[in-house]
């Protein structure tokens, strides 16, 4: 009985050893596997670094005009709509005295006639030395400040109707009267915009604002549009605004491209990246985050750790500690750990590794 017990432990142990074994013969690597890849050739060049930001075109600084009422007025008629393109000297809004714009006027004009009467007066005592020079002096001085004061009203067209045209060929880009509204000296009546001086207002992320300078060209392009335009850069703001978080952009457009309030997006370029250009699945990234490629070294594969310089489209440009001479694992390089051996797939981008 006991030596049936130590045969049948016996057994067990050496069954279980046996299954260890099979174990670890399945888990333990193939001296003699190998993965299917395709190789593309490592090449120096070079892409452009693009950064593209989106915004509104607007009239720049200089092609911007903000009409206001020149004295207190009634606003008798508005004769442009917002949007609509005037020519130079087309007439915009109509303006009329307000009553106390009248009482001004009427009370600059008889203080001119009594100045009048009182120079002509003071000068025929003067000749008959019943007045001094210094009265006549002051009696047209008098004259010369109410005379003053009644042009200054007659400019501003407080003496009857006015009416206020087109600086030159404009858009109307905001309209703040109203017919039949008495507006305040000073107050806003339109906004125009000089269609030639249009400038499209972009915002970029901070870490890009700093690669981007003034005269570095941009492709705009308006939302759902096709044909991009060529613009420049006027200017990179230096702080980012407080609503969005976003560094602005101002860029000059060609004439006749856009309107004023259309939504456009810029892609400006800001430099020539040189490396290794590559295809962007070439670019793997490990467990910490890092990115890498894989390189076929006589036929064995190695990792090798890369910064990415630029990404634009499906290639970027790369830098590491890279064999110049030995090609880079396209398709397949997800499989591979280092030491294993490739082979190559039947493919247009195959070429043999370096050294083969």
């Amino acid at each position: 009985m006991i030596r049936r017990t130590f045969a049948r432990m016996a057994c067990l142990g050496i069954g279980a050893m046996f299954a260890l074994q099979v174990a670890y013969a399945d888990d333990a690597p193939d001296a003699n596997a190998s993965v299917q890849v395709t190789l593309t050739r490592l090449k120096q060049g070079s892409l452009r670094r693009i950064v593209v930001g989106y915004g509104t075109v607007e009239p720049a600084g200089a092609g911007h005009k903000a009409i206001m009422a020149p004295m207190s007025a009634v606003v008798s008629e508005v004769d442009v709509r917002l949007g609509e393109r005037v020519s130079a000297g087309a007439p915009l809004v109509r303006l009329e005295p307000s009553p106390a714009t009248a009482a001004s006027y009427a009370q600059a004009k008889s203080a001119l006639a009594v100045a009048e009467h009182l120079v002509a007066s003071t000068r025929r005592l003067a000749a008959g030395h019943l007045a001094t020079v210094q009265q006549l002096a002051d009696a047209e001085k008098s004259e010369s400040d109410a005379r003053a004061a009644l042009q200054a009203l007659d400019a501003v067209g407080a003496g009857g109707p006015h009416v206020i045209r087109a600086p030159f060929g404009v858009i109307v880009t905001a309209i703040s009267a109203t017919p039949g509204e008495i507006v305040a000296e000073g107050a806003a009546l339109v906004d125009l915009a000089a269609p030639r001086s249009l400038v499209l207002n972009v915002g970029v992320m901070p870490a890009q604002a700093a690669a981007i300078h003034a005269n570095e060209s941009a492709a705009v392009q308006f939302i759902g549009g096709n044909q991009p335009l060529a613009g420049k850069v006027l200017l990179c703001g230096a702080m980012a605004e407080a609503d969005t978080g976003l560094v602005p952009v101002e860029i000059a457009l060609p004439p006749g491209g856009l309107l004023p309030g259309e939504m456009a997006r810029a892609a400006i370029t800001t430099a020539e990246i040189h490396g290794y250009v590559v295809p962007h699945a070439a670019i793997l990234v490990n467990d910490s985050g890092e990115p890498y490629v894989v390189q076929a070294v006589d036929g064995i594969a190695h990792k090798v750790p890369v910064q990415v310089l630029v990404a634009h489209g499906d290639q970027d440009v790369i830098g590491g500690a890279l064999n110049a001479r030995a090609p880079l694992v396209l398709s397949g390089n997800y499989q591979l750990d280092d030491g294993m051996k490739v082979r190559l797939a039947s493919s247009p981008q195959a070429e043999r590794p370096a050294g083969k």
